[in-house]
């Protein structure tokens, strides 16, 4: 069970080294700039497959689980479903419900762990494989794989890193299933954090933050909801900053100042480099081109 590009290469590993009895999706949605209805990156990869594919627009229905439980599995992997599952679809397997989990549990249960990992600086994230249980991301723990986060990573870049190392971590803990099974360990509930589902608003720049933590949130919030502030009332996204080395800048946070290539900002501490920026309705373009198409004079702030 899964939907996103996240889920395919657990998707590929299970069908390379199991009976896969069947793929649940979630349905066809609209996506893209035509917002033309599109099947999801694990219902693509289904049908490439060639394996059964179910996607119920509920997994609580009495039609859905009879569905599902007529395949008769003995492991029910989920990857990035999307949905909580109710305790019967739980019960189902005879083995096992098992979810790859793109943190390190405890730390960070919910939907945006790879975001939350990058804005909190930390130095590495991973794969967890978890026995589901009803409650969020609460299940015991068979399996943890360790991924480094490093400076330049994006939450798309990890995205990528982790699906692959989630393939791996899955292929392991099947094999360890099938022989002398794996040790099932109770999360640590005085460690538990979550990172829940981003929202749009959350990529708004507060300018009287420290220059890090902003330079964490335009690569956390890369691809979405993309770090985004104004300029005399327009939306500009900011694609790529870093920190200023030498730090030096003038005037309340969100002041502007012209810096070879880049424009640079005074935050609350610290200055923020921008490399790369995208005004409302226009292209991504490096941030000298905006700054000479914006005409900014002396005191302009980002709002």
């Amino acid at each position: 069970m899964g939907t996103p590009a996240f889920a395919v290469p657990s998707l590929r590993a299970l069908a390379a080294t199991t009976t896969l009895v069947g793929v649940v999706s979630q349905p066809d949605r609209p996506r893209g700039r035509g917002l033309t209805s599109q099947p999801s990156p694990v219902s693509a990869a289904a049908n490439e497959l060639g394996v059964p594919l179910f996607r119920p627009a509920s997994v609580r229905t009495a039609d859905t689980q009879a569905a599902l439980a007529a395949w008769q599995p003995d492991i029910l992997v989920v990857a990035a479903y999307g949905k909580i599952l109710p305790p019967a679809l739980l019960a189902l397997p005879t083995l096992a419900p098992i979810n790859v989990h793109a943190s390190l549990l405890p730390r960070y249960r919910g939907a945006a762990p790879i975001a939350a990992s990058i804005l909190a600086g930390d130095a590495a994230t991973g794969i967890t494989i978890m026995v589901m249980s009803a409650a969020l991301d609460a299940g015991d723990m068979l399996l943890h794989r360790t991924l480094p986060i490093s400076a330049e990573d994006t939450t798309e870049s990890l995205t990528t890193a982790l699906a692959e190392l989630g393939a791996t971590a899955l292929t392991e803990a099947l094999g360890a299933l099938r022989g002398a099974g794996l040790q099932a360990e109770p999360q640590d509930v005085g460690r538990v954090t979550y990172a829940p589902r981003l929202a749009k608003d959350d990529g708004r720049v507060d300018w009287q933050r420290e220059a890090a933590a902003i330079e964490r949130m335009v690569r956390a919030f890369t691809p979405w909801p993309s770090a985004f502030t104004t300029l005399g009332g327009r939306t500009v996204k900011i694609l790529a900053a870093r920190v200023a080395s030498d730090g030096r800048a003038e005037g309340p946070p969100g002041t502007i100042a012209v810096h070879g290539s880049g424009l640079r900002v005074t935050t609350g501490s610290g200055v923020l480099e921008v490399v790369t920026v995208q005004a409302e309705g226009k292209k991504a373009m490096p941030a000298a081109a905006f700054a000479a198409g914006a005409r900014l004079g002396s005191g302009a702030r980002f709002e």
